[in-house]
């Protein structure tokens, strides 16, 4: 849920720039002269994005996260071609029952593969 404070902040200052396909929106400050709370003018714009559910910052695709963090200025386009090694979006699993458990994971419920022959356990002297 997003505070409420933020929803105030975005209805006031925000303009909205674009929405990804998980239905996350983004938005810049409007466009003027931006006070520092320490004096001053501050040079660059504000970026931020609304989630749509559970805020968690690896559900921004990639491609919104160099906008976010002003690795790029131009938005991305969403109609640009997508290259046929490209895999779709998956924000972080873990913690959740889709995270990637490797064979023998005590959390996966099975059994780590017996060692091999030439494997010698250190024993003390």
């Amino acid at each position: 849920m997003t505070a409420i404070g933020t929803l105030l902040f975005t209805w006031w200052k925000g303009q909205h720039v674009g929405t990804d396909e998980f239905g996350n929106r983004y938005y810049r400050e409007k466009p003027g002269r931006r006070l520092r709370p320490g004096g001053g003018f501050d040079s660059r714009e504000r970026r931020w994005v609304i989630y749509k559910g559970e805020a968690e910052a690896s559900k921004a695709p990639p491609e919104w996260q160099g906008w976010l963090h002003h690795t790029v200025d131009e938005l991305p386009d969403p109609n640009r071609r997508k290259y046929p090694w490209e895999k779709p979006h998956l924000p972080n699993l873990t913690g959740t029952p889709l995270a990637y458990r490797p064979p023998g994971s005590v959390l996966r419920g099975g059994r780590r593969a017996r060692a091999t022959a030439d494997y010698e356990p250190w024993q003390p002297e």
